[in-house]
């Protein structure tokens, strides 16, 4: 149990990423492209598995003085730090075996997952801006691997949506370890920066409802929708999520990842079953 743990398996729900393209693209019926996603899932899940056992050894003496960090394995010694040094190597070398089976371009973007993954461990997570950014384009890496693996190409559109909306994310998780913080620094922020980076936060997430309109007026959306007007209720829909995510960050109420706050979230089901009404209505 404890080296589930260490793994921590119930961060693999944002590899489910890599299906985005081919649900997008409307190939559901693209039985090996599935099969391929589904394995570049599995390579994806490996090799971010390394990358938190790597932190975890790099953050040790900080987790041990963590409020709630000093109850992960390491951290509250229930594994040794050489087991978990051993286990790096197995895991990201059976994920990019995995995804040199998906194929050579999904091999070459989870090699710079890894890489990308370990110099934020390293470095990028101590410097201001460059750790949202990283965490956005690790994101939006997983979008472009899932097109990759399925050999769907990935629009723009989707793109620039990944970008600005996992932006406001990464900027929200930030806003919510400094509004929960019994220390006025959190990383290389200040409580002072909580205004600044609430409103770069908020600005990036309607950025990207704007993306999502111009890709609805598109001329492009008609080829892949019989109803692509209907499409348009999309836009409230992720206004009022991406809103609430910030209120809620804003009050101190945010107290986790806002990926994994939306998986326990009623609210959040509810807004997706209502896209997924949606996207339904609209083919």
């Amino acid at each position: 149990m404890s080296i589930l743990r260490l793994l921590r398996p119930h961060q693999w729900t944002k590899n489910l990423l890599v299906f985005l393209p081919i649900v997008a693209a409307h190939n559901l019926n693209n039985t090996a492209g599935l099969w391929r996603t589904a394995l570049g899932f599995a390579a994806l899940c490996l090799c971010a598995s390394a990358g938190y056992v790597f932190n975890d050894l790099l953050d040790l003496d900080a987790d041990r003085s963590h409020p709630w960090k000093k109850e992960r394995p390491l951290a509250a010694g229930q594994l040794g730090a050489g087991l978990a040094k051993g286990l790096i190597p197995l895991l990201a070398a059976g994920g990019l075996l995995c995804a040199a089976a998906v194929g050579v371009e999904f091999l070459c973007l989870a090699a710079i997952y890894l890489v990308a993954v370990a110099a934020y461990s390293l470095w990028m997570k101590r410097v201001a801006i460059v750790d949202v950014m990283t965490l956005a384009g690790l994101y939006t890496l997983r979008v472009l691997a899932g097109g990759a693996s399925a050999h769907v190409p990935v629009s723009p559109w989707l793109t620039a949506f990944s970008v600005f909306l996992f932006l406001s994310i990464a900027m929200a998780k930030r806003c919510a370890e400094l509004r929960n913080a019994s220390s006025a620094r959190v990383r290389s922020y200040t409580a002072a920066d909580f205004d600044q980076l609430a409103r770069f936060g908020t600005t990036s997430a309607y950025l990207a409802t704007l993306v999502l309109a111009l890709y609805i007026q598109g001329a492009e959306t008609g080829n892949l929708y019989s109803h692509p007007l209907r499409l348009w209720a999309l836009c409230p829909l992720s206004i009022f999520w991406t809103s609430r995510i910030w209120l809620l960050a804003s009050r101190g109420e945010l107290h986790q990842d806002p990926v994994l706050f939306a998986l326990r979230d009623p609210a959040s089901y509810l807004t997706a079953a209502a896209a997924a009404l949606v996207l339904l209505l609209s083919s």
